[in-house]
């Protein structure tokens, strides 16, 4: 999983810069197997019909969420899938849950009662999704789409075939999900909690803690830790950063209330049992940086969060 120097996640791990508020935002996932190459904009440059890829991504999107493509780790033979899986993962700002089936046609997902996925009710979906069943089984996707950034294939393809071989039918390759910087990245179902640098040490640990509510202690830190994706990117870094001086390890016990303020984000991070953090977040600005392979070093910028009170 090695990079050179010159990658941007190369050029990223040496600089040490945080991870802090760098999940992609979303209030539920939708993630649909489709077997084969995909292109850098992999939801319609795939063999899914782009008709349909663009119509899926939109209707995520005009409800908070979003799609990804997914398929098994190892060699993309291109036969197709006769009935392709899709995990379905909602309620995020709340308890989440999972939802897992199969679609003779993608076309049957555009049925999906969208406005339900961030709620707290899976049955509600599964009323209308009547093929789908709510799991227990976490599973965790490790973003692949090299014709996006070459570092996901370099770093997350062999990341994702060694963690297949342990937790079998549980991790999947999937698509472009950001942050390729941080290769290899990965995304916690149902959670929504996103992971940078993972090794196949620290991903071991992942499905486990998952399964548990919890962040692994061994990735509970602003280099591995890049966010709940329910969270607004500030509200992101200001979880982490407490989570991490507390040594808190559940997922659901702290929420955050943040406002702008001047260039920044004044607020609090509230315990369940009480206990509140005010803090202070910045954004600031890091050395001349690539943010993706194919592109020229600019300014990088990070997150910084601060106790305020």
């Amino acid at each position: 999983m090695s990079a050179t120097a010159d990658s941007c996640s190369g050029q990223w791990d040496d600089a040490g810069l945080p991870a802090l508020g760098t999940a992609s935002q979303a209030a539920f996932w939708v993630a649909l197997e489709q077997d084969g190459p995909w292109g850098r904009e992999a939801i319609t440059e795939s063999h899914l019909d782009p008709a349909v890829g663009s119509a899926l991504a939109q209707a995520c999107s005009d409800h908070g969420g979003r799609l990804l493509l997914i398929r098994r780790p190892g060699r993309h033979v291109d036969v197709g899938t006769a009935s392709p899986t899709v995990l379905i993962a909602g309620g995020l700002a709340t308890d989440p849950w999972l939802l897992v089936g199969s679609v003779d046609d993608p076309r049957e997902l555009l049925r999906t009662p969208w406005p339900l996925l961030a709620g707290e009710d899976p049955d509600a979906v599964t009323a209308t999704l009547d093929t789908f069943d709510e799991t227990r089984d976490p599973a965790l996707l490790i973003c692949t789409n090299s014709k996006r950034d070459v570092c996901c294939a370099v770093r997350g393809r062999p990341l994702a075939l060694a963690l297949q071989e342990q937790f079998p039918g549980r991790v999947w390759e999937c698509s472009h999900t950001g942050g390729h910087r941080f290769a290899p990245t990965g995304i916690a179902l149902p959670s929504g909690q996103t992971y940078a640098r993972v090794t196949a040490e620290t991903a071991a640990a992942i499905i486990p803690a998952e399964r548990r509510g919890e962040i692994p202690a061994e990735l509970n830190h602003s280099a591995y830790d890049r966010g709940r994706s329910v969270l607004t990117p500030p509200a992101q870094a200001a979880e982490s950063v407490v989570r991490e001086s507390i040594s808190e390890l559940s997922l659901r016990t702290l929420s955050t209330e943040l406002h702008p303020d001047g260039d920044g984000w004044t607020g609090r991070v509230t315990h369940r049992d009480g206990r509140t953090w005010p803090v202070d977040v910045r954004r600031v600005a890091g050395p001349e940086l690539k943010d993706s392979c194919v592109k020229v070093a600019k300014s990088s910028s990070f997150f910084e969060v601060s106790f305020s009170g």
